[in-house]
């Protein structure tokens, strides 16, 4: 190796050089300007013409030959050296990367020359500080139609999502959209269009349901996408029909009872029966499943209830007709008579008479099981909110009429109630702030199913996504699909509850609803007419059984 002074106009340019396409104007214009005040600071690379001639050959340095001439330079230095076995192939691929990086059309006619003369791609990828992945990627050019790649090669590039649509198309494929969009002189390419001319349905593996059996029975040979992020599967087909044809054969083998499969409506979700409510939390035995395709052909499914059948007026539930009435013994005013006597003794002995605790809890159970109560349950229950109560009531009296039972039966009783009534659902059944303050006393918050779902997530904004992540190990990603995806995967295994989801109630609602609620005492109470005198009250304290009442009520 030694440094010579030469015209660089004697210099013959290497015809294996890796750089074809014409360099940055801009870039070009400031290495002559750099070259004209101070010159050549480092001197091309050239070696001597392999046929024996007398000229050299410029190895490294066209950029910096062509702008001394153009700065009228008499000589400029060069380093002469011989030529490397691969004929300068990788020096002359480096060089250029380092100085102003090729377009990728020129990197991949350098990486194919080097294939050529029996360089690996991991060779390639470690000499060039490249991923092997994406000198495969870069390879696929090899698919794509000469016209284009000059095209591409005047810096008229796709976007990285056209360019792997178009080299997945077939060149005859190709060249038909090519001639349709083709665009004029010293026009730019519509590149979006060229895509869209060659863009076909794919199905990814990763949302098959289907094994792989069912896929070789369906004829289904996946298809690896180079060109997508390598933590992921990106296997995919085009036989969009026999995707599909296998994953209905799958949903139909695994159709779980009281499943059904349905069609997609217009707006991506599953066509329900008439009046059907969609469930969102934990379902009910007598639930409906729906299973059906969405527009990515992913198998997903939705839990659904019907309304509870209503009986025809005038007709029994068997569909018979129903029998006139008997006349009763008393008339009908004297039943309201008889009713109204009733009520006030009722009330008057539940506001003075002494009663046990436990008597006070099931005559709870009973009053919710009677016939002017109506509620809008939450519980999922097809039934009546009468319907479910009263078979609990019914343990808690005998043949007699009189209460009969033991601690475990009235829990169990009590219990039920309070699941039939209060609800947390946005619907008619919401009971309000009384089913968060319910909750949030029985901790109900550690029965709260796990939220880390694609259906919840979707219903997140950016910042509440975002402000999920970071009570996790997940990164916010630059798109919001690809940060909801990561925190699905993420809560595979775990749990996660979103704040807004906990029950304990907000503080000035819980204030504003305690205040509208308040007990204003009469201080009229008790003198009014006709009220009950300590006499026909019997042994009872009249003063303790109205605090007993108040405490209660409190």
């Amino acid at each position: 190796m030694h440094i010579i002074k030469i015209d660089p106009r004697a210099l013959k340019d290497n015809p294996d050089d890796a750089r074809r396409s014409k360099s940055n104007p801009q870039s070009d214009a400031l290495m002559l300007a750099t070259i004209k005040a101070v010159g050549i600071i480092q001197p091309p690379v050239v070696s001597p013409e392999a046929d024996g001639g007398n000229g050299f050959i410029i190895q490294a340095g066209h950029r910096r030959t062509r702008q001394a001439i153009a700065a009228e330079l008499g000589e400029i230095e060069v380093i002469v050296t011989d030529a490397a076995d691969d004929g300068g192939a990788m020096r002359s691929m480096v060089e250029n990367i380092a100085r102003e990086p090729l377009n990728p059309v020129d990197q991949w006619r350098g990486i194919e020359r080097l294939v050529a003369l029996d360089w690996t791609e991991e060779g390639i990828a470690a000499a060039l500080s490249l991923s092997v992945r994406q000198i495969r990627k870069l390879r696929l050019l090899a698919n794509v139609l000469p016209a284009m790649l000059d095209q591409m090669s005047k810096g008229d590039m796709p976007d990285e999502r056209q360019l792997r649509i178009i080299a997945a198309a077939s060149i005859a494929e190709q060249k038909e959209v090519w001639k349709a969009h083709k665009p004029k002189k010293n026009e730019t390419t519509a590149w979006w269009s060229v895509a869209q001319g060659l863009s076909k349905t794919r199905m990814y593996a990763r949302d098959a349901s289907f094994d792989d059996e069912l896929a070789q029975a369906y004829g289904i040979a996946w298809v690896e996408d180079l060109f997508a992020p390598a933590d992921e599967d990106s296997r995919y087909t085009t036989d969009a029909e026999a995707f599909l044809g296998a994953q209905q054969e799958w949903m139909t083998n695994n159709l779980p009872k009281n499943g059904t499969i349905t069609e997609l409506n217009g707006w991506n979700g599953p066509e329900l029966p008439k009046k059907a409510e969609r469930v969102y939390g934990k379902p009910t035995k007598s639930d409906h499943t729906a299973m059906y395709l969405d527009r990515d052909g992913k198998v997903q499914s939705v839990v659904y209830r019907l309304p509870e059948a209503k009986t025809a007026k005038g007709k029994t539930e068997d569909g018979g007709a129903t029998l006139p009435a008997k006349r009763p013994d008393v008339t009908q005013k004297g039943q309201d008579m008889i009713g109204d006597f009733r009520t006030d003794a009722l009330h008057e002995a539940l506001g003075r008479a002494p009663i046990e605790d436990d008597t006070l809890m099931a005559l709870l159970v009973i009053a919710f099981a009677g016939q002017n109560v109506r509620v809008d349950t939450g519980s999922g229950n097809t039934g009546s909110f009468r319907s479910q109560i009263a078979p609990h009531a019914a343990t808690l009296v005998d043949d007699t009429g009189k209460l009969s039972f033991d601690t475990d039966t009235l829990r169990v009783a009590v219990r039920s109630v309070l699941i039939e009534v209060l609800s947390c659902r946005r619907n008619i059944s919401n009971s309000g702030i009384v089913s968060r303050i319910a909750g949030n006393v029985v901790g109900a918050d550690s029965f709260l199913p796990n939220m880390g779902t694609e259906d919840f997530l979707q219903c997140l904004s950016r910042q509440a996504l975002e402000a999920a992540c970071a009570d996790s190990s997940v990164l916010p990603r630059d798109k919001v699909r690809d940060t909801r995806a990561a925190l699905v995967e993420h809560y595979r295994e775990e749990r996660f509850v979103h704040g807004s989801a906990l029950f304990a109630p907000d503080a000035n609602e819980l204030a504003d609803w305690k205040a509208r609620n308040e007990i204003v005492e009469d201080e009229n109470v008790g003198d009014t007419e006709g009220s009950v005198d300590e006499s026909e009250a019997g042994d009872t304290d009249p003063d303790a059984v109205s605090e007993g009442f108040r405490e209660a009520a409190e």
